[in-house]
This record gives C-alpha cells, structure tokens and sequence, in this order.
C-alpha cells in the first residue's frame, strides 16, 4: 500500500514528459523519502566541470532521494550506523535495482545464445549497458571489456601486455601509490624477470612528471598511474602524463622505428569513473580499469576499456568460449551488466549535480572538524576529489578512534589493507611518518550523504577527540609544551 502509494505521488508530480520509464519503487527505498526535483540552483566553490554548470545538471527524469530522518538518531534508519566509507562501495541506486531486476527472474537467456529469442534479448541489453559504460568514457562501445572488478581488470591488462610484449619489453612503471592490486600485480612481474620502477610521489600526492619522463625507457611496456587515489583523494594529471606518452612514443617511432610501440598508459579508474569527467581519447589513455560498486552498480562486475585503434594487444588470463573479444572467456552476468550499464547511464546525467553534493558536505564536513578540534593534518592534494577526505588526528590512535564510533562506517585506510595494522602506505609515500598515519581516518562521501549524517559525524568526533586526548599521556606531554622528538624512549 505505501509503495503503491508512494509510487502514485511520484508520477503525479513528475511531469510525463520528463519521465523517460515509469518510477519503480523497491524495497531498498523504504529508508528514503523523495524529493521532485525540476531544477536545482547549486553552487560549489570549486568544480571541474567548467562546461556543465551543476545548476543545469539532467537528473535522468528522475526524483532525488533523501535518507529519512527518524528521530534523534541522525538521519540513519533501523539503528544503522552512517555510512562514510564510500570510497570501499557504494549502495545501489534503487533505479539500477529496478533495471536488473527482469534479468533475474524473466529475462534470464544467456547473452551468447544467439539462436533464440532469450538469447536475443539479454544480448540487446548487454549491448546497450556497453554502449551507456562506452559514453560515460567517450570510448567505442567494441572497447569495453567485462570483468568481474576493477582488480581483475588491474591484473589482465598489467601482466596481459607485459607478457605479450615481453620479448622486446620488459619494463614497468608505476607508483608507490597504487592500490594493492596493481603493487601485487607487479610485484608478480618482477619474480617472473620483468623490471618494475615504483615512482615516489610528492607531498600532495601526485606524481612529479620531469621523473617520470627520465624513468621512460625503449623497453618500457606499459605505465600504470592511478586517476584517483582510493585513501587520499588526490588526482593525477593524466592529460599531461598522457600526452608526455605520445610524445615520447612519436619520438621512439622515429629513433627505432614503427616496430617498436610506445609505453602504453594504463590508469585504474575505480575511484574516478562517474565522478571527474573522463575521455580516454583527449587524456591518450590506451588502458583503463572500472568498477561498478563504486559508482552506485552492484558488485560482481566491472570492466576494462582497451584501444582498439592503435590497437594494444595483450595476453588473456581466463580460457574458453572466447567471449568479450577473446580476452575474458565466460557467460556475462546479464543482470550486473545491466545494473553496471543503468548506474554508467545516471552517473553521466547526473556527475555535476553529485559532485557538487559531495563537495558542499566534504567543506562542511573540514570546516566543522578544523574549527573545533587542534592538531589535524589534512592529507593529499586540496584539489582532489572532494568526495574522498582524509585527516590526521595527531597523538590518537586510529584503530582506537575507529573503535568510538562505531555508529558511523570510516576506515582508516584502503578497504582491501585494512585488516592489516600496518600504517597505511600511502600516506607513508606521502612523508607522513608512523604515528600520523597511524592516526588517520578517510571520509567517504557520496550521493545519499545527508546534512544531517555530516554534522552527526563532525559532533561525535569533536566529543571523541577531545575524550581519548585528554586520557593520552602524549597529549598532555605536547600541551606542556615537551619536544616528544627530544625524548630518549627506553626500548
């Protein structure tokens, strides 16, 4: 009854000819109340969409969704904790549940049975989720290759080219702060005779591209530079590196000749598909990795963008039927590709209107926290991506900090490390030393995030600061003014 309802009130309040498929209500919403949206007046400080004023941002004929508020618990439903951990996933977007759902239970043919109607259909689908995933990118839809993840995809293009061009390259780089795939990728690579050169990366997290040119070799096969970093937020400058490529490779073509290809430029973009606009054309990226669960898809599926012209040729992990061009054999997930290709579709609508969201909470959310609390690092590049913020919490442990406030989901660092007590590496690269990255916490933004969740978040951290501070003999140390770097500590 409240769904039917509910879906009654949103179809009389949307105009028909804004509405592009009827409103699908599932259960998922049942924590979201929603709000017609016909145009929105939003403004950010700072945006990398020049061209596209967020004030003008398409909302795909659909509502926008708010978490409901219930009570004094902070907009978090059912006694959920909130969600700040955006950059590790992402919930699915209700209207991409609705898009995968038939593809479960109706329309459930195996996309390569090309002799039935069932078969057909799935096949229609996957091809317009290509399509949709192809545009966000402005690629060729030929050029998308499913996976199961980003890290997948990570894994077959790195070891794929190094091992097709082996015999006349042998040469990696990369830098000190990839995800952990990538590292491990490599590392792979070297046991097996490759050279790998692991770039440092300056205090702002970014690469400095006078090295990277003197690192470039004849031999060089690929370059794997991250477009956004996973803990930090930092974004690399991949039009200038890719562009530094080209020029290199022209100039190689001409020294040795057209046998021998130039370094291709591989970038993972888990964390920068549907966030930052991306053309993989005027960036001469040949590469590139992609997730669907961080952009509001579900899990399970990912995908790989592969040049076809100049073509980069690479070796396959997974044998069988030859599906997707013949480098990722197996039957597609109709249902995740769709979901990947529904959630491709809204990123591309609405990217202006969810980065200016993020953006307004993240400057809410530091300017809250430097108020109040003393001694707080802010690490990465402030032009970063607003929607991943990290913070040192100086003389606090992190692990501890993390363990008061277990009604709001934060990491202190990458999903897939934060098993380990170790400090995080990358703000090691960084130049943080072991007990300020031991004191970090990341943020994590994004499109449901409400007001209400922020200032919940900035008051219980204020509070919890303030509490494992004042029973930190370190702290009192540092208040009293005692240079702990003077201390002889007895081993």
């Amino acid at each position: 009854m409240i769904v039917a309802a509910l879906r009654q009130g949103i179809n009389a309040t949307i105009p028909a000819f804004q509405r592009r498929a009827p409103i699908q209500i599932t259960g998922c919403l049942r924590q979201y109340h929603f709000t017609p949206v016909l145009s929105s007046k939003l403004t950010t400080s700072s945006s990398p969409f020049h061209e596209h004023d967020a004030a003008d941002a398409p909302l795909s004929g659909h509502v926008l969704f708010e978490r409901v508020a219930e009570g004094n618990s902070s907009a978090r439903g059912a006694n959920r904790p909130i969600y700040l951990d955006a950059q590790s996933t992402t919930p699915v977007d209700p209207r991409v549940l609705d898009a995968m759902m038939p593809y479960f239970v109706d329309q459930y043919g195996n996309p390569h049975s090309r002799t039935h109607a069932y078969g057909w259909e799935t096949e229609a689908a996957t091809d317009v989720a290509r399509a949709n995933i192809s545009n966000l990118i402005n690629a060729d839809s030929k050029e998308i290759i499913f996976t199961s993840g980003a890290t997948e995809s990570n894994n077959m293009i790195l070891k794929g080219v190094a091992n097709f061009y082996k015999a006349k390259k042998n040469h990696i780089i990369t830098t000190q702060t990839e995800h952990k795939c990538v590292l491990d990728s490599c590392r792979h690579l070297q046991e097996n005779g490759f050279e790998v050169t692991y770039l440092p990366v300056q205090s702002n997290g970014q690469i400095d591209l006078d090295l990277l040119k003197k690192e470039l070799r004849p031999t060089t096969s690929i370059v794997s530079i991250m477009m956004v970093n996973n803990e930090i937020g930092v974004i690399q400058p991949i039009k200038e590196i890719g562009e530094l490529l080209k020029t290199y490779g022209a100039d190689l073509s001409k020294q040795l000749g057209r046998g021998m290809p130039k370094p291709f430029f591989h970038t993972d973009a888990a964390q920068a598909l549907g966030k930052i606009p991306i053309d993989v054309n005027e960036a001469n990226i040949d590469l590139m990795s992609m997730s669907s669960h961080k952009i509001y898809g579900p899990k399970g599926i990912g995908a790989a963008f592969i040049r076809r012209r100049p073509r980069v040729r690479l070796e396959a992990l997974i044998s069988g039927g030859g599906q997707e061009r013949g480098l990722r054999s197996g039957t597609l997930p109709t249902p995740l590709v769709v979901g990947f290709g529904e959630a491709a579709r809204l990123a591309k609508n609405e990217m202006a209107y969810d980065h200016a969201h993020v953006s307004r909470l993240s400057k809410r959310l530091k300017d809250n926290i430097m108020a109040r609390v003393e001694m707080v690092l802010l690490n990465g590049d402030p032009d970063g991506y607003p929607g991943c913020t990290n913070m040192t919490f100086q003389y606090i442990e992190g692990e501890s900090l993390l363990m008061a406030l277990r009604d709001i989901c934060l990491s202190s660092g990458s999903a897939c490390t934060s098993a380990s007590l170790e400090p995080s590496y990358v703000l090691r690269a960084l130049g943080l030393d072991d007990a300020n990255a031991h004191s970090s916490l990341r943020f994590g933004i994004g499109r449901f995030t409400t007001e209400e969740e922020i200032d919940f978040v900035c008051d219980k951290i204020v509070a919890v600061v303030q509490r494992l501070r004042e029973m930190s003999p370190l702290w009192e140390m540092v208040q009293e003014g005692i240079d702990l770097n003077s201390i002889q500590w007895s081993g």
